[in-house]
């Protein structure tokens, strides 16, 4: 097996250091000895943008808000699913992570920060969605490993009934909120329908070619 080279760290405001690790052509981005992402491993990413558009279907110009960038599977999967009208803005925290998407992992990137119709606000994603109201047809979050602030505690507050109300808030009639975990929740998903959410819980395969631990995605949508 190759070694594991370390690339570069970032500081998480308010949580700890971040780290991203290649071996061979494969990333990974760590947290402590949790590993938060991999580029082998893209498929269940990939599933929150396609399902989520595929419930949007219909919409001629839909404004989705994604937090956060990670290894912009999610990004370039909701990309490929939308029309040259959708609009879709990304909210990262960490500025490094857009550094790396930028630098080491360009080839991964692929150019979809470009993209003109992506907007990226370097920003809590807690944040942006609090100050929308009825702004997004579709809110899909994958900060966390599962709804519980893994990566720093204040993201507790975006799976609290208080963040799941601003969420509901922020987006337009029909619209859906997407949350991806590593597995599943039961005393989550009680949480979103206490809060006025239909939900749909999905199991999807961690890698593309349908192998892999199973991942959940919650599909809520407001009664």
């Amino acid at each position: 097996m190759k070694p594991m080279e370390k690339l570069a760290t970032a500081q998480v405001p308010g949580g700890e250091p971040l780290r991203l690790c290649r071996r061979g052509e494969d990333f990974m981005i760590l947290l402590d000895r949790n590993e938060l992402m991999n580029s082998r491993m893209s498929g269940s990413e990939e599933a929150l943008a396609t399902m989520t558009c595929a419930r949007l279907r219909g919409r001629a110009a839909p404004h989705l808000l994604i937090g956060g960038y990670g290894m912009g599977f999610t990004l370039r999967a909701a990309l490929a699913a939308l029309g040259s009208e959708a609009r879709l803005t990304v909210a990262e925290l960490v500025p490094e992570i857009l550094e790396w998407a930028r630098g080491p992992m360009a080839a991964l990137t692929d150019g979809c920060l470009d993209d003109p119709r992506v907007t990226v606000i370097e920003r809590d994603v807690a944040h942006v969605i609090g100050a929308g109201r009825r702004s997004y047809d579709a809110i899909l979050l994958d900060v966390d490993n599962g709804p519980d602030g893994l990566v720093r505690a204040a993201n507790d507050r975006l799976y609290s009934h208080a963040g799941l109300a601003a969420a509901k808030a922020a987006l337009r009639p029909g619209g859906v909120l997407a949350i991806w975990s590593a597995a599943p929740d039961p005393s989550f998903v009680r949480r979103l329908k206490a809060a006025g959410f239909a939900v749909d819980e999905v199991a999807v395969r961690a890698r593309s070619n349908g192998k892999g631990p199973r991942h959940v995605i919650w599909f809520a949508t407001p009664y």
